[in-house]
């Protein structure tokens, strides 16, 4: 059986840059205090644990120390990098501190790793790179990872829950869903949106939440107005995020999945909605930096396109491509996805990767 302890902790997420800082700062005593509170008497073999946040050093320490445990790093998001890539924090000056003692506690968090598992091989290439004093024999691929189970919808079904949401039954529909915030380059994203706003073929849906959500807001009354002037219906859609499984269902009743990251990342993004578009069979357009990787993954297992997320003319370049094809050779493509994702991303091999820091399967 598994045991879960519930802290309390300040709001981390989708808040002010001060009041994030602080509840992360704050997380590392409060762990602690309860592993120390509720966990006296467990004995802990692994100390899993992911980024973000980086500020659990000193409770991992604790524990290793405590109980000889292995720890392993799951290495999600390389931060503070990462937020100093899009202006979220400075790197220099007064206000580099946050920087440079949020890089300082990254270095630390290395340190006390027996083992970093990354989202990719640039991942791994990356952090190697910047951080020599690590071991790179301990540095390894370690993906987010799911079960790879079937979530495409049948052609009866995308028809009812298009109707349902009042999603064009004849049009090739490109989704983008997840978080809407600083990472995901919103204005260039609209930028492409209003470059593709003409296609007649084309349907655009974007379903999330984010700091960024309002500009997408403003954009699609200027949209609607602007294809009312026109006499044509609006070819873009924005919704607030649905439950997960009407979200699910719904991907699966759309064409085209789409990635976005911010042009400016020097950090390789490998977002995790890659694997949901792979389980509902979808092929993705990924629109990003390029420092990541995902392009290339999306390429070389035949499953989708990529362009980078500075040049909103390669984006409708590659839309008008995806419009151009069968539907036979979507479905094809999809297939690929799923096969790949099946291939590279099962949960069931990730566990292996982690439980191998024992020597044992």
């Amino acid at each position: 059986g598994s045991v879960i302890l519930r802290l309390q902790i300040g709001n981390t997420q989708k808040t002010n840059i001060i009041e994030k800082g602080i509840s992360t700062v704050m997380i590392e005593p409060q762990y602690k205090a309860a592993i120390k509170k509720y966990f006296s008497d467990v004995k802990f073999d692994l100390v899993l644990y992911s980024t973000p946040p980086i500020t659990l050093v000193s409770a991992i320490e604790y524990v290793k120390k405590r109980d000889g445990a292995k720890s392993y790093l799951l290495l999600k998001d390389i931060f503070p990098q990462n937020a100093a890539d899009i202006g979220m924090m400075t790197t220099t000056g007064v206000k580099g501190m946050l920087y440079r003692r949020f890089r300082a506690k990254e270095k630390r968090l290395y340190a006390i790793s027996d083992r970093i598992g990354c989202m990719s091989p640039a991942n791994v290439e990356y952090v190697i790179k910047h951080n020599p004093e690590v071991n790179p024999a301990i540095v390894e691929v370690c993906p987010n990872s799911v079960e790879p189970e079937d979530r495409s919808v049948s052609p009866e079904a995308a028809r009812e829950i298009r109707r349902k949401y009042g999603i064009p039954e004849d049009k090739r529909v490109f989704v983008y869903g997840g978080n809407l915030g600083k990472p995901q380059g919103i204005p260039f994203l609209i930028e492409c949106l209003r470059r593709c706003a003409s296609s007649d073929d084309a349907y655009f849906l974007i379903v999330g939440s984010g700091t960024e959500y309002g500009m997408l807001e403003e954009y699609a009354k200027e949209a609607e107005a602007e294809a009312a002037r026109m006499g044509k219906h609006c070819n873009f859609r924005l919704m607030k995020f649905l439950p997960k499984e009407d979200y699910d269902a719904m991907v699966g009743a759309c064409d085209v999945g789409m990635i976005f990251l911010d042009h400016r990342f020097t950090i390789p993004n490998f977002p995790s909605r890659l694997l949901s578009y792979t389980q509902a069979k979808l092929p993705v357009l990924a629109v990003t930096d390029p420092n990541t990787d995902i392009g290339k993954v999306v390429i070389d297992g035949g499953f989708g396109w990529w362009c980078e997320s500075n040049d909103s003319e390669a984006f409708a370049g590659l839309v008008h491509e995806a419009l151009q094809l069968h539907e036979s050779e979507l479905t094809a493509m999809g297939e690929r996805g799923f096969s790949y994702m099946a291939e590279h991303y099962d949960i069931a091999d990730a566990a292996r990767t982690v439980l191998a820091t024992f020597g044992k399967e």
